[in-house]
């Protein structure tokens, strides 16, 4: 009897501690799956906001993504973008998408290869050339050119063919902001409902025309001139490989093949006094005052899209220094951030740059939700950037003064010292053609070939003999190069 009960007792027992085991373990184990869907809920959430999807945006979630980070991408409109701008890449542009993992996006657009330009002045031309031996750069020495939207539409499937990167179309109306840090944005999606996105980091990525840049900083964009365009279709250049840059007056012109069959024209003038386009004042101009002083061999090509009554387009040209905003959790990329003149179309290499740079400085931080590593990173981008975006702007900037007519004779003569200096050939040439491309991105090349220049152009104008007028023409000059030459913000 007494080991009956014993047995007993100990069999109770034994189911007691088991039934205790058993719900306290359960109680783990829910407690324990509760916190892994709280953990997975957290760790869906996204990393970075993107405003704006043409390339820089773009290129960004590519990278971005790639990486691991979850990105969310608000754009406007998906739709093909129409643009008389960001359609020539230069060889060092190349080099950075394809350091990106993105050079294919110049595939199956009818991009067309561009391996210099030709000069045109007072009824002479002259052939630069991108150097094919330079050592320095690794990688096929040749520009593309292409239609804009079709290369922004590649760059968005490939960017939302990845399965971290949101694609939505919808308006950013504001950024959501707490004791300076920038939380989130506001937009309207494509239903036309209000609502939210938040992630630790915002990036600022739409454009010259930028509306959430003024809520950054007090950067205000200067306005140099108008880029007007029109395509001329169903025709091709002669020797297509090579841009065809007219120094005419007010300013310069361009030819240059944007597909197999359509050339873009282009062509700037100032900002105090535009023709409309609307009434027929923009057309008339084009075909008295620009295609007389466009070459014989282009002309009938220039003209071709006028007769033809294709779109002209008008847009203008800006210059802005990039500044740092004080608020953390964002960053300013692209056009909202830093603006150049696009005389040396570089404004896609640069941005291309600025992606590389930033991707690099993100890596290593595998939480983007400590705010004050996330300003440390963006100080350390905007110093780092510096150098190359510096000189890039410098030599925009300066390119595009010297391309602009003027009867000042000091001024013309510099524009006439360009000419010769990229028809000279051998060094000079090559080496001005790879500051052009991007491929020579350094202060010292800029401020090496800006003063030959330069110099060059003091040399004709005292020629053949120093008068008085033109020594003071010439001091003119040296001190036109002390402000065209003095490096810009990057």
């Amino acid at each position: 009897m007494a080991f009956t009960n014993v047995c007993l007792w100990t069999l109770l027992a034994f189911m007691l501690t088991w039934t205790v085991f058993y719900v306290t373990n359960r109680g783990k184990k829910a407690t324990q799956l509760a916190d892994a869907v709280v953990e997975e809920r957290e760790d869906g959430a996204t990393d970075v906001i993107i405003v704006g999807a043409g390339v820089g945006g773009s290129a960004l979630a590519y990278a971005l993504a790639k990486d691991g980070r979850r990105v969310h991408v608000i754009e406007r409109d998906l739709r093909e973008p129409e643009r008389i701008m960001g359609e020539f890449m230069q060889p060092g542009g190349r080099l950075m998408l394809s350091k990106l993992g993105l050079e294919d996006c110049l595939e199956g657009i009818d991009a067309q290869k561009a391996t210099g330009m030709t000069v045109y002045k007072d009824g002479k031309e002259a052939v630069a050339s991108f150097p094919v031996d330079n050592n320095n750069f690794p990688f096929d020495p040749s520009a593309r050119s292409f239609h804009n939207g079709r290369f922004v539409q590649r760059l968005r499937q490939k960017a939302s063919s990845l399965p971290n990167v949101r694609l939505e179309e919808g308006t950013v109306k504001s950024l959501i902001e707490e004791k300076g840090v920038i939380k989130g944005v506001t937009y309207k999606n494509s239903a036309g409902e209000e609502t939210t996105a938040l992630a630790p980091l915002t990036v600022v990525c739409d454009g010259c025309y930028s509306n959430l840049r003024r809520s950054l900083n007090d950067n205000n964009a200067e306005v140099l001139s108008y880029q007007v365009g029109f395509i001329s279709k169903n025709c091709q250049l002669e020797e297509p490989e090579k841009l065809k840059l007219i120094m005419s007056k007010p300013s310069f012109t361009m030819l240059y093949q944007i597909s197999s069959t359509d050339v873009r024209c282009v062509f700037e003038v100032l900002p105090n006094n535009i023709p409309s386009i609307s009434n027929g004042e923009m057309a008339t101009f084009v075909k008295n005052t620009i295609a007389p002083q466009v070459p014989l061999k282009l002309r009938k090509i220039f003209l071709k899209g006028i007769d033809e009554g294709e779109h002209i387009k008008a847009m203008p040209t800006k210059k802005m220094t990039a500044t740092l905003s004080e608020k953390k959790g964002v960053i300013l990329l692209g056009d909202a951030f830093n603006m150049r003149h696009p005389a040396i179309a570089s404004g896609m290499m640069v941005l291309l740059s600025d992606i590389l740079i930033l991707r690099r400085l993100l890596q290593p931080l595998s939480n983007l939700g400590n705010a004050q590593k996330i300003s440390q990173v963006i100080k350390s981008f905007y110093d780092i950037r510096k150098p190359m975006s510096a000189t890039v702007n410098t030599l925009g900037n300066a390119f595009s003064q010297v391309l602009v007519a003027s009867t000042d004779e000091a001024k013309e003569a510099m524009r006439q010292g360009c000419y010769d200096y990229l028809s000279s050939g051998g060094f000079r040439t090559s080496g001005m053609m790879a500051l052009l491309g991007g491929m020579n991105p350094r202060p010292i090349s800029l401020i090496y070939h800006l003063c030959a220049i330069t110099l060059s152009s003091i040399g004709h104008l005292l020629s053949p003999f120093p008068s008085p007028l033109r020594i003071w023409h010439s001091l003119r000059l040296f001190v036109g190069y002390e402000n065209v030459g003095s490096p810009s913000q990057g």
